[in-house]
């Protein structure tokens, strides 16, 4: 895979990068992402992603741009209101990198869709504020033998780790989470979430698709790494494989 003078030009701070050089961003470049939601997370993910010059992503979300989003949602704006996210998303990143394919899926994911929306990617990024939807991901990533990069937000806290329950001997989310269900007073518009947050767990996920894509440092497979904004504290702890598992035991 060749680069154009143009995207030497632009990744020219990866490509001096011993970890990463024109090895990992081949890699990058190689890549084929699906990123579900285009929100909070999804939107500082999404920006990183092809700005680093990811090959192909493909954003899935069914929602519309609205006024509360733009507190930390930054890939919309005022005027971009009303309009379904994953256009306006897809614009937004095509005008940022023109070497990348965004393909913008306006549908919401579940059970029944999951494995054809998610097939023939490399990496499954999920940032949605659904546990049914997060546990449908799981599934058919398992399914389809794709890592699963996962981040979540509360108020002033997030998280995010790489599952690959595909493999014998690694967690998968549901491993994580149970049988988690969503519950209408546990959602963003109830608790409330500081705006910045969502950037830094958004770029945090983006910079972890590209330690999976490239291999640079060491893997966060197996890990939780928790951020804590009330204290400025962060820190990983290890995540066994649940034997009884329902979806990869």
């Amino acid at each position: 895979m060749s680069f154009s003078d143009a995207e030497l030009d632009r990744y020219a701070r990866h490509l001096v990068l011993r970890e990463i050089g024109g090895r990992g961003q081949t890699l990058i470049k190689a890549a084929n992402i699906a990123v579900i939601g285009a929100g909070g997370l999804g939107s500082p993910c999404l920006q990183y992603l092809a700005a680093a010059g990811v090959g192909a992503i493909t954003i899935i979300d069914d929602d519309d741009v609205a006024l509360s989003n733009l507190q930390r949602q930054t890939l919309f704006t005022t005027a971009a209101i009303g309009r379904p996210k994953v256009a306006v998303a897809a614009e937004q990143l095509v005008a940022l990198n023109p070497h990348v394919v965004v393909t913008p899926v306006a549908m919401r994911l579940t059970a029944d869709n999951a494995a054809s929306l998610l097939a023939g990617h490399s990496l499954i990024i999920d940032g949605c504020d659904s546990f049914a939807t997060r546990l449908a991901v799981n599934t058919a990533a398992i399914a389809l033998g794709i890592p699963l990069l996962s981040g979540a937000v509360g108020p002033f806290d997030g998280q995010i780790a790489l599952f690959a329950g595909h493999l014998p001997d690694q967690p998968c989310y549901q491993c994580l989470v149970g049988a988690a269900a969503d519950r209408p007073e546990q959602s963003c518009a109830e608790t409330g979430v500081l705006g910045a947050l969502t950037g830094i767990i958004g770029s945090m996920l983006a910079l972890e698709a590209l330690r999976a894509i490239t291999g640079f440092g060491d893997p966060l497979a197996g890990r939780l790494l928790l951020y804590d904004a009330l204290g400025a504290r962060l820190r990983s702890v290890r995540l066994p494989r649940d034997p009884g598992c329902g979806a990869c035991g």
